[in-house]
């Protein structure tokens, strides 16, 4: 049983990371007018369990942290995710 633990871990834990460096990608991308991530991938990214590293890069990268139609969405997923993390 630990095993599975374990194995979910490492997988949120590799979540959070590739949610991190999409938004440091796309911030890095919006300073140099290149194609942008679209928000929906963001905001799936969070959905699915990456929120804390889309928290702490909207923090440390002060990006998509202004935008309130945005922060609503994912506020939203944040939402989702908890009840459904509570519900299992």
């Amino acid at each position: 049983m630990l095993n599975y633990y374990l194995i979910g871990a490492a997988l949120l834990a590799a979540l959070n990371l590739l949610t991190y460096v999409a938004y440091a990608r796309d911030k890095a991308a919006a300073r140099a007018g290149r194609r942008r991530t679209p928000e929906n991938t963001l905001l799936l990214l969070g959905l699915l369990g990456g929120w804390p590293a889309a928290l702490l890069a909207q923090r440390r990268l002060r990006h998509k942290s202004a935008k309130t139609s945005f922060q609503l969405r994912f506020w939203l997923t944040v939402a989702v995710n908890l009840g459904a993390f509570l519900f299992v």
